[in-house]
């Protein structure tokens, strides 16, 4: 099956409760691009009907572009949306499909109207705030996208915590 040629592709993949029909893939940003270094939680879920009905994919953290919503994570791609083929696969949207869609994208298809208005505007700002994106929602310091987001709970320890027998809460100091 797909997922297992995903897995076997050396792609982090999570399978909660074992599904097979709905999963995360850890997806990387393409190569010397502005999104190179972004790591992203891409879910997917599989139709009753796939190969021969599309999947749906989308980004679970934040990606600044013109065909990704930001608040949902659904991507505007008609290889997925309108053209699907049962020839096509799931390595097919994860290493053609969806860094093609990061390289080229298409302002005037906009699922984000405020990325393709800036891209169209100002690319160098445009390509700025992508980088901000890809530093504030997809970098995950060594920890894959799966990983950071399976444990739910960030870290409040940060070591600097301090604590005195001096001080007692709640009461004032004479």
């Amino acid at each position: 099956m797909d997922v297992m040629k995903l897995m076997m592709s050396d792609y982090v993949v999570d399978t909660p409760n074992d599904r097979l029909n709905e999963f995360s893939v850890e997806f990387h940003g393409p190569k010397e691009s502005v999104y190179e270094g972004g790591v992203w939680k891409v879910r997917v879920e599989l139709p009753d009907a796939y190969p021969y009905k599309s999947p749906s994919i989308g980004f679970v953290n934040k990606i600044f572009h013109p065909n990704v919503d930001e608040l949902s994570g659904s991507v505007c791609l008609d290889v997925i949306n309108q053209s699907w083929s049962p020839m096509f696969d799931l390595l097919n949207i994860f290493e053609v499909f969806l860094p093609q869609l990061l390289l080229y994208p298409n302002p005037s298809d906009p699922l984000n109207g405020d990325a393709a208005s800036l891209m169209m505007k100002d690319k160098k700002e445009y390509e700025e705030k992508v980088k901000e994106y890809c530093e504030r929602y997809a970098k995950n310091n060594g920890k894959s996208a799966v990983e950071e987001d399976e444990s739910g709970e960030e870290d409040i320890s940060d070591g600097n915590y301090s604590s005195s027998d001096d001080e007692i809460p709640g009461h004032a100091d004479l």
